[in-house]
């Protein structure tokens, strides 16, 4: 991951709403929830939501697909791998293994 691209993940997260939608859908998994039912479960209208969601999948957070006419959106788990991955590989001076836990976890947590 460049720079930039970590800059631009870090940024879609760093707001509110956003970071609402993408920790909800990680709790869903890769099946995801349509937009409709993100609108309802985190109470945003749906004009507004799809600004967020746009802006989560540009940042590679989030991946979308369609069935029919509902709009499907799911976490991208490999764009939070990246990113996280960016922002610890040179963890503890060259010496990972004092930051194993985190990094072991957060694997786990992404698998």
């Amino acid at each position: 991951m460049e720079m930039t691209q970590a800059i631009e993940a870090l940024g879609a997260l760093a707001q509110e709403t956003r970071l609402s939608v993408y920790r909800l859908l990680v709790r869903q998994g890769p099946n995801g929830m349509n937009a409709g039912d993100i609108a309802k479960e985190l109470g945003v209208t749906p004009a507004t939501l799809s600004h967020h969601l746009a802006y989560l999948e540009r940042a590679g957070l989030l991946r979308s697909w369609r069935v029919q006419r509902q709009i499907f959106y799911a976490a991208a788990y490999d764009g939070m791998r990246q990113l996280l991955t960016f922002l610890t590989e040179d963890c503890c001076q060259g010496r990972p293994e004092l930051c194993g836990k985190i990094t072991q976890s957060t694997e786990r947590a992404l698998s």
